[in-house]
């Protein structure tokens, strides 16, 4: 689950990471009111969405008066901010932070995360903060300090120097920043996140410390320990097909091509993803109904795919083991039904009775396409989309 921004920093000054005195505002008068109890300008309105670049998008704006925040206000919110992660239709703007600007001496970039190929926590650090930073993991790869943490010993001392020296850290914001890497590893054990990023955090003109930007992501799975983290769900900034996907337990990606495909594990569903690739046409979505699927949410899956104007065909591709072939058809007749499917659905299915699953798709009426394999099963839904 992602957050944004604000909400980030409610985490971080709950974990005493310091950051800039700000708060959110969803109207260009709630903007106006937040700049007057900062203190002084310049002020800083941000544009609230879940994506980065958004500075680089025009979402980030420096205001020197109470009339260039409401100017500003009124231009951020409202807009369609389109970034290098929002993708080309970009993500409407319904609240903006009004922040405290600050004297910047440096840019630095800070960020832990889970590192699977190693089963460790990885303390990722740059004295080339700011917004380019993927450009410099591209092309200055050098320039990115790695700290690897045994996630049963916990950070250590040494952990936090290594990382302070290795971004050249003046002498008098040492300590300080080993104090907030602390505070930020805490914080990310804690709430079980598979990302706590600032970028930049910035070194002042007086040597403190201050997470400028906050991003985090949080594990799913894990959210039954942190209810208090569900009020943090903006629905808004998530795709409405996988929200309706989310409650029927359903794991659901909505991608950018014409097969929608719909599969039991999630092993078997990048496989059938990359063969449908492999075919020649472009998969719509990542669905992942699970071994404990039963009718209804098949249905409920299938009407999902369907609602994508793009799906000009679907693959089906089911290994009968918890999830009975019987069961899994008689799901695919019934959404059929429900839905008067008008694009042409390729079924291959093996496993627990799937004689059973294949004489109730052949005694249908349905015009389902069986399969024999799974690249047979590739070969025809991409033909039949034109690939």
């Amino acid at each position: 689950m992602k957050i944004h921004e604000y909400q980030a920093k409610v985490l971080f000054r709950k974990y005493n990471v310091p950051v800039p005195k700000g708060e959110v505002a969803f109207t260009v008068e709630e903007a106006q009111k937040v700049a007057g109890t900062l203190g002084g300008y310049p002020v800083v309105v941000k544009a609230q969405i879940h994506a980065g670049g958004r500075g680089k998008g025009g979402g980030v704006k420096l205001a020197r008066s109470l009339d260039e925040v409401k100017q500003l206000a009124g231009e951020i919110l409202g807009m369609t901010l389109v970034t290098h992660q929002t993708g080309p239709k970009g993500q409407p703007v319904k609240k903006v932070l009004v922040e405290q600007g600050l004297n910047i001496a440096k840019e630095l970039y800070l960020s832990v995360v889970a590192d699977r190929a190693t089963a460790q926590v990885v303390i990722m650090a740059s004295e080339a903060g700011g917004m380019d930073i993927e450009a410099v993991a591209a092309e200055t790869p050098e320039k990115i300090i790695k700290v690897y943490v045994n996630p049963l010993n916990g950070i250590q001392g040494y952990h936090c120097l290594q990382a302070a020296y290795g971004l050249n850290l003046p002498a008098a914001a040492v300590k300080p920043f080993v104090q907030l890497l602390n505070n930020l590893y805490k914080l990310f054990i804690e709430y079980d996140c598979s990302l706590v990023e600032i970028n930049p955090l910035i070194i002042t003109a007086d040597d403190a410390i201050l997470a400028l930007d906050a991003k985090i992501n949080f594990d799913d799975n894990a959210l039954f320990r942190h209810k208090d983290l569900l009020e943090f769900r903006d629905l808004d900034e998530e795709d409405p097909a996988e929200v309706e996907a989310s409650k029927f337990n359903l794991n659901y990606i909505n991608l950018d091509g014409n097969v929608g495909n719909m599969v039991n594990g999630a092993g078997l569903a990048m496989a059938t993803m990359d063969i449908i690739k492999l075919a020649g046409a472009e998969p719509a979505n990542f669905l992942d109904v699970g071994g404990g699927a039963n009718a209804e949410m098949v249905e409920n899956g299938f009407r999902i795919i369907l609602s994508d104007p793009n799906v000009k065909g679907i693959l089906i591709n089911i290994f009968g083991g918890i999830l009975r072939c019987d069961v899994l058809a008689e799901g695919v007749v019934k959404a059929a039904q429900k839905t008067g499917i008008k694009v042409p659905v390729v079924v291959r299915m093996e496993g627990t009775n799937v004689d059973a699953g294949r004489k109730i798709l052949a005694d249908s009426g349905l015009n389902l396409t069986p399969a024999v394999d799974l690249s047979d099963a590739a070969a025809k839904v991409a033909k039949m989309v034109g690939a």
